[in-house]
């Protein structure tokens, strides 16, 4: 008899929900909100009610997809955490209430431990233990990870997020938000001629808000000299930007790999949908002899399949939740 879970992601701006039967991905819907794009930057009241409006009929779409009915469900998986709180409470409140009418348990899922878990959706699989850089608008760590539901973070961001960085300084240039994609689009027309500093912080870590701010000075400065340099040096200033944060990541994720003897390394979150990221890794790895695992660009943005996933290993040990479970903004791995 065929095992089936439903996964609902609902930990910052997009809507998810999954279906995963038997260990395989059967659908995997996801309902992005646009109206961000025109504000600058995600609005959490906003957010959650997009939530709101959308969740009922992507979990339907799911279900319709994966060819099966509610009754079929087993468990119900959610993102508690991190997150924003109010987009989170939508998705554990929903999941709640709908395992309570089918009368069936409900998993919790770590966002980030998805991510990495989203190596396990498709082969090849990287090999325990192995090494996950995870890269987002929210979170920059190098993850050393034992077990499906063994993970210990070796080192982290001090400040701010790469996406962060990439989001701030994209702002600076007058990019839409997100500006991660257009930066990264921009560069591949570009050359990384301008310099930028590389901050110097403790081994495993990494810090980018002086990266941002001497972004910032070094703009204002040319443009006393030449007011169209933003838009005359457009292409390059993205290529110099993209290039030294890709730099900063990988710099440490070799110090790591070094220090541990672990040359099987992975990548996931949403900045790990960077073109340079993906193939600088891959120059990297082949030039040190690493295994490396790059996820599909459909698994590194926010998505209801990694936390399927994710799900998936809990349920074969019954690790079910308690129904008085409430979202974690700060869940740790």
């Amino acid at each position: 008899m065929s095992e089936t879970l439903l996964a609902i992601e609902s930990s910052c701006d997009d809507t998810g929900a999954s279906i995963i039967i038997d260990a395989e991905i059967a659908s995997n819907v996801v309902s992005s909100q646009i109206d961000h794009q025109n504000l600058g930057g995600v609005v959490p009241e906003l957010a959650s009610r997009k939530h709101m409006e959308s969740i009922g009929w992507v979990v339907e779409e799911a279900v319709k997809n994966a060819r099966i009915e509610k009754k079929d469900i087993d468990a119900i998986a959610f993102t508690r955490g991190p997150g924003l709180m109010g987009s989170l409470l939508v998705g554990v409140s929903f999941a709640k209430s709908m395992a309570q009418a089918l009368d069936i348990p409900i998993i919790e899922v770590n966002h980030m431990e998805a991510h990495i878990l989203s190596h396990f959706i498709d082969d090849p699989v990287p090999d325990f233990p192995f090494l996950c850089l995870t890269v987002s608008g929210g979170h920059t760590q190098i993850v050393k990870v034992f077990d499906y539901n063994k993970m210990e973070v070796l080192g982290q961001t001090l400040d701010d997020a790469a996406g962060e960085a990439f989001d701030k300084a994209g702002k600076i240039m007058g990019l839409p938000y997100p500006a991660g994609p257009h930066i990264d689009r921009l560069a591949q027309k570009g050359q990384a001629v301008f310099p930028l500093p590389h901050p110097t912080v403790d081994k495993y870590h990494f810090s980018f808000s002086g990266l941002k701010t001497a972004f910032l000075y070094f703009l204002q400065k040319e443009m006393k000299k030449d007011p169209g340099f933003i838009d005359n040096n457009i292409h390059d200033l993205a290529a110099s930007l993209q290039s030294t944060i890709v730099h900063i990541l990988l710099k440490e994720l070799k110090q790591t790999s070094q220090d541990t003897s672990i040359n099987e390394i992975a990548i996931a979150g949403g900045v790990s949908a960077n073109s340079a990221l993906r193939s600088q890794l891959s120059k990297v790895g082949a030039e040190l002899g690493w295994n490396v695992y790059i996820p599909k660009l459909e698994y590194c943005i926010d998505n209801a399949a990694m936390i399927a996933q994710a799900a998936w290993f809990k349920y074969l040990h019954q690790e079910f939740s308690s129904f008085n479970i409430t979202a974690d903004p700060r869940l740790k791995v």
